[in-house]
């Protein structure tokens, strides 16, 4: 990893942390002021709410203006999300934070992965992308982690001024960045929309593709703390479950680099499909915290290999002076799968139970796996 990805990668790091510390004391605090679950659930899916909206915008505007420019906005609009928190900690105004932190979280990674796609050669992008996919995974461990301690030890306020100030930290790693020559846009593609990326039957499998395996994430965090407490497995068993799925996930993406040159990206995500739909059939069956602790960590394992190599295969698949738009497609569809799967798999576990949720949606990433087959056939564009 040269010495450019790694300042990249550090902005990440810094400017996710923030959202992700806010969506843990966020709603820990609208809990402490007497508001309902209900009401912590939108708190919660307003941090995805913004993305599935700003990021077609914000894919054209990084095709557009390059790095640096969408960078700066995301570092002021996560600023000034933690910031208001600072100042007025009541819900109407933690919703508003939620809003801006995760828009800005998102517009940030667009840019980036846009950046990071268009500087590396084709031969390399598996490799460029499981290092930078690795800053989502130290993020959401750093952000929950410090505001903790700060919630601990100062309070709710002196938290939010520490996530207000990490986003500042990612424009110091990120503002010597080197912009790259801008893409000329062909004449006859000045009128296209981005919705017409998904003519192309290759792009429109790799997003269903990616979204079957992005809801596996959803109904593993939705599913394991329910099926935890029918089984009663202790808040703190369960947490661990969920954590090591977290870092199983990180630390395969610490190894993807080393292996990517040997991997086809097909593949792998293939492979990720199998396996996963084979540990949802079993998962239900395990009764103790050991036993759904080791499926959770090669689930981790399994789907943690997965981004990488949808985002090798998105940069072949499209065209240059498009990235950005193919990105915030992406981004669109798992946000939107975030916001709406935990309402599905609510309803669905009313009514098939929860191990019929895992069973269902194993046997549909599992009858998926024929469409990441078929991606072998992609070619660069």
């Amino acid at each position: 990893m040269n010495r450019a990805l790694a300042r990249l990668i550090a902005g990440q790091v810094f400017l996710q942390a923030c959202m992700a510390g806010m969506r843990m004391a966020a709603p820990l605090l609208a809990l402490r002021d007497g508001k309902s679950e209900a009401a912590v659930g939108v708190l919660l899916a307003l941090f995805a709410l913004t993305q599935v909206f700003l990021a077609l915008p914000a894919g054209r505007y990084a095709d557009r203006h390059g790095l640096k420019r969408p960078m700066a906005l995301s570092v002021i609009a996560a600023t000034a999300g933690a910031g208001l928190a600072v100042a007025f900690p009541i819900f109407p105004v933690l919703c508003l934070s939620a809003l801006l932190t995760g828009g800005a979280t998102g517009a940030a990674s667009i840019a980036l992965q846009r950046h990071v796609g268009r500087a590396a050669d084709p031969t390399q992008l598996k490799q460029v992308f499981s290092w930078l996919a690795i800053g989502p995974a130290i993020s959401n461990f750093v952000g929950p982690f410090t505001a903790g301690l700060m919630i601990d030890h100062a309070g709710y306020r002196s938290a939010f001024m520490l996530m207000a100030l990490l986003p500042l930290v990612a424009w110091i790693w990120v503002r010597t960045a080197q912009e790259l020559p801008p893409v000329v846009r062909p004449e006859r593609d000045h009128n296209e929309k981005a919705w017409d990326l998904l003519v192309d039957p290759m792009f429109r499998r790799l997003l269903v593709v990616n979204w079957f395996l992005s809801s596996c994430w959803d109904v593993h965090t939705f599913v394991v703390p329910v099926l935890g407490h029918e089984r009663g497995l202790s808040a703190s068993a369960i947490g661990s479950i969920l954590g090591g799925f977290a870092v199983a996930a990180a630390l395969v993406r610490v190894l993807l680099p080393m292996m990517a040159a040997h991997l086809r990206e097909w593949m792998v995500i293939a492979g990720a499909m199998g396996a996963t739909a084979m540990l949802f059939g079993i998962y239900p069956f395990f009764q103790t915290a050991l036993a759904m602790g080791m499926c959770s960590v090669l689930l981790g394992t399994a789907l943690g290999t997965v981004q990488p190599m949808v985002m090798s295969t998105l940069h072949q698949i499209t065209p240059e002076h498009r990235h950005g738009e193919a990105v915030a497609l992406r981004v669109m569809a798992i946000n939107a799968s975030s916001v709406a799967m935990p309402m599905l798999f609510g309803l669905a576990g009313t009514v098939i139970g929860i191990s019929g949720v895992f069973w269902f949606v194993g046997a549909v990433v599992g009858s998926g796996a024929r469409l990441a087959w078929g991606l072998k056939e992609a070619r660069l564009h």
